[in-house]
């Protein structure tokens, strides 16, 4: 026979078994009421949108307090790590060489560290490489397209005028328009909040593709929002600069190459070594699909938009920053190890990247000015011809790598092995231009010059800076406030903007 309880067991049973469904009565009664709320904001907001884009940011602050003072916060720039920072960085002051990589190309004039979101629309505005004159001598060198991922006013553009006109028009042409940074209308539908990427060429490029990005599951959304900006793409030529992402063939490095390589395509012939280079922009979305976090289901925002606990309410955090500025939010939610370590795991990766990455920028920018004295030493355009091949393979993977934020971290052996083989394009190139000097009848090493700052490579590559400079200045004090003045009278922002 069952032994049979005492009468006090039982009693505590039962008494323990009622504790139970109370806190399982309060657990359900707080998701309910939580899902209430939630319910609530969304069917009671006191600002109803019925349009899905709504460009001015701050119409959103009064239904969803939490988030837009934590999306205001991306205008901080105290953050400080080992490597990229919040603060804006002259790269060019650190990385010389860098300016010879990008001769006969803007980013040779000014490339800095991105700040945060709320900062888009000003340090484009600023930078030398807009609002000024080409290289060819005409006035605004930059088209349309370049304002595309600054902030909602570009879906609304979009949408007014159409795509084609958007892209094909002037970069000045949009200045007086695009005057709110980076925000909710970008990622969501205004109407309902649903995320929803608003930039077509991620929609278009996922078509050729054969899949449909409505169909995306919600943690899929999660990142597809971030990566309607932060992915490679170019601009068609031949096609009112329309903007296209090169995903035909994949998402990696080689897979975008190949594309490139099958229409002929390049941003610029060098003009020192006359390779026709590749530019990459910011392949951070296909970079981070090639690292473990993606590969174990994590999206962009499980670690740059972490979820807030405070009281009752649960929020994500529009702070979109570096998940180092808060770890104990970010990583520390899957890994147990101390802040300090894992900060430290995380720097470890990223010096050594970074030993590879200087290697070769140091090798590229050798090559490039090794080529220019080859040609002037008499060399063939059949002989030059592997030289540039390679130049072009070298540049373009060194590029990919480091145009990529925080790719370092998102995927640092892919990235060490883009650099591993630019490296051995740099060296092959270098090698074989020695073997076209010899044959020209020069046996020594090749004399370089001083580019050990970022004045000396400007001025050898034959850059005015204190006329870009100049011209900048007088573009920021007087067509800017033009702009902003234009822009209050036709009602494109509400509040003084960044």
């Amino acid at each position: 026979m069952a032994k049979q309880l005492k009468k006090w067991q039982g009693w505590l049973l039962f008494g323990g078994a009622m504790v139970i469904i109370f806190i399982l009565g309060m657990l359900c009664s707080s998701m309910l009421e939580r899902r209430a709320e939630v319910a609530s904001v969304f069917n009671n907001r006191r600002t109803v949108m019925t349009d899905s884009i709504v460009s001015q940011n701050e119409k959103f602050a009064e239904d969803f307090p939490k988030e837009y003072q934590t999306w205001a916060m991306t205008e901080d720039t105290s953050f400080v790590s080992k490597y990229n920072s919040s603060q804006e960085v002259d790269v060019l002051a650190q990385r010389p060489e860098m300016v010879i990589l990008w001769a006969g190309y803007a980013f040779s004039r000014e490339y800095n560290t991105p700040r945060g979101h709320r900062h888009a629309v000003e340090d484009l505005r600023k930078i030398l490489r807009t609002g000024s004159p080409g290289v060819d001598g005409q006035e605004d060198m930059q088209p349309g397209t370049c304002w595309t991922c600054k902030g909602p006013d570009v879906p609304r553009l979009m949408r007014e005028k159409g795509k084609n006109a958007f892209y094909a028009a002037k970069w000045s042409q949009w200045g007086n328009e695009v005057m709110n940074s980076v925000g909710c209308s970008d990622c969501h539908d205004a109407r309902n909040m649903d995320l929803r990427p608003a930039r077509p060429a991620l929609y278009e490029a996922w078509q050729r593709a054969g899949k449909d990005v409505k169909k995306a599951s919600h943690q899929e959304m999660r990142s597809l929002v971030c990566a309607q900006c932060h992915t490679e793409y170019y601009f068609e030529k031949d096609n009112g600069n329309y903007l296209k992402f090169p995903q035909d063939k994949g998402l990696t490095c080689e897979a975008a190459e190949e594309y490139y390589d099958s229409i002929g395509f390049y941003d610029y012939i060098h003009p020192l070594s006359k390779a026709k280079i590749l530019k990459a922009q910011h392949p951070g979305y296909e970079i981070f699909k090639q690292g473990i976090h993606a590969q174990r289901g994590l999206s962009c925002a499980d670690c740059h938009m972490p979820y807030i606990q405070e009281g009752g309410i649960k929020y994500t955090s529009h702070h979109i920053t570096s998940p180092l500025a808060n770890i104990n939010r970010t990583c520390q939610t899957c890994h147990r190890q101390s802040e300090e370590t894992l900060r430290q795991n995380v720097y470890e990766r990223q010096e050594k990247v970074f030993d590879i990455r200087n290697r070769v920028e140091k090798e590229l920018a050798r090559a490039h000015i090794e080529a220019k004295f080859a040609w002037e030493k008499g060399a063939t355009e059949k002989e030059m011809e592997p030289i540039l091949t390679a130049l072009r393979k070298s540049q373009w993977r060194w590029d990919y790598a480091v145009a990529s934020h925080g790719a370092s971290f998102h995927a640092p052996q892919e990235v060490t092995r883009l650099l591993g083989v630019a490296l051995n394009y740099a060296q092959t190139a270098r090698i074989d231009i020695a073997r076209v000097l010899a044959r020209h009848g020069y046996s020594k090493e090749v004399p370089m010059p001083d580019i050990s700052t970022k004045d000396k490579a400007q001025s050898y590559i034959g850059l005015d800076m204190k006329k870009l400079k100049a011209q900048k200045k007088n573009f920021i004090d007087n067509v800017v406030p033009q702009w902003v003045k234009t822009a209050k009278k036709n009602g494109r922002f509400i509040t003084k903007q960044m």
